[in-house]
């Protein structure tokens, strides 16, 4: 335990929002005030901490917010933050604003520019939020069950009219460089083929596989492919041009970051929320939460930042196996 009492600490929201952000805002808020800790609400992250956009928000100030998707205290990117005179900026500004912590929402570049400023002396508590999944120190990040629940009810859809066809369909899911979105919602929503940046399958395998499928009588296929891998619209032009089935590609694209947030996401972002300020008050300094063996827990800041975790296809194996 601390003797030193935490009396001010501020919360932003950086870079992609995700679904829970809200949930996650509001879990600090109450969390801190509980404690008696005053919180200062940081508009459009990075950008609104060097531009000095900020209010205090008490307990009703966070009322009603988390079933709600995006962030109330909205979000950018900030080309500033990224030099070292704007790190440097920001520092002097969480000092200015005598702040003994600084909580961040947010996935890889929100965390290192965190990163950046506690090598100024700035407390930072992160707590993962992107629907990509790839922050590598952790099984979980907030967003990612309701983008991946987003996925699947389009995918479905889609289904039903490729089926009515005879069709293949294409579908292209968000997730920046890692498949994690595409395999959860492959494998979900009875995928024939995915195709993920980690281990990217060549397009003549895919029209191999349609064929195949094809000889045993099934008469649509459904592709998802990873925003990692992309091209997709040419992928479907491939397919019908070589098989001379119809093929439509659909990018389903930010509709993915939107929506109410799940269960799930809205109980991750809770827990996550109130286990960084806990860890506050207690005299922790420069952590993430993060879950490790389906439990919440933390991390040291630069560890998880630097953790690597190795590509695993079991998923894509089952997929495989359930897709004939």
């Amino acid at each position: 335990m601390s003797d030193t009492k935490i009396k001010k600490i501020g919360v932003l929201t950086s870079g992609g929002d995700a679904p829970g952000m809200n949930a996650a805002i509001r879990s600090v808020v109450r969390t801190a005030n509980d404690n008696d800790i005053k919180v200062v609400g940081i508009q459009r992250g990075f950008e609104g901490l060097l531009h000095g956009e900020l209010s205090e928000l008490g307990g009703r100030d966070v009322s009603n917010i988390m079933n709600r998707g995006g962030t109330i205290l909205y979000t950018a990117r900030s080309a500033e933050m990224r030099t070292p005179e704007g790190v440097e900026k920001a520092a002097q500004v969480c000092k200015v604003l005598q702040l003994d912590a600084l909580v961040i929402i947010g996935g890889n570049g929100s965390l290192a520019g965190g990163l950046d400023l506690s090598k100024h002396g700035i407390n930072i508590m992160g707590i993962p939020g992107t629907i990509d999944l790839d922050l590598d120190c952790t099984e979980y990040t907030v967003g990612f069950d309701t983008a991946v629940n987003t996925s699947l009810d389009a995918i479905n859809k889609i289904r039903d009219t490729s089926c009515s066809h005879e069709r293949c369909s294409v579908v292209e899911v968000m997730g920046r460089d890692a498949g994690h979105i595409a395999l959860w919602t492959g494998l979900a929503g009875g995928a024939e083929e995915v195709l993920v940046p980690e281990d990217p399958v060549n397009k003549d395998a895919v029209v191999e596989q349609i064929l195949e499928n094809r000889s045993h009588g099934k008469n649509h296929n459904l592709i998802v492919v990873a925003e990692g891998v992309g091209h997709s619209q040419e992928l479907a032009e491939y397919i019908e041009k070589i098989t001379g089935i119809q093929t439509r590609a659909t990018i389903l694209g930010h509709l993915q970051r939107g929506g109410s947030p799940t269960a799930k996401d809205r109980l991750a972002a809770g827990i996550m929320g109130y286990n960084a300020v806990k860890l506050i008050t207690e005299g922790a300094r420069n952590r993430i939460m993060i879950v490790k063996d389906g439990k919440f827990t933390d991390i040291d800041l630069e560890e998880g930042l630097n953790c690597k975790r190795a590509y695993d296809k079991t998923l894509y194996d089952i997929i495989k196996v359930l897709a004939i």
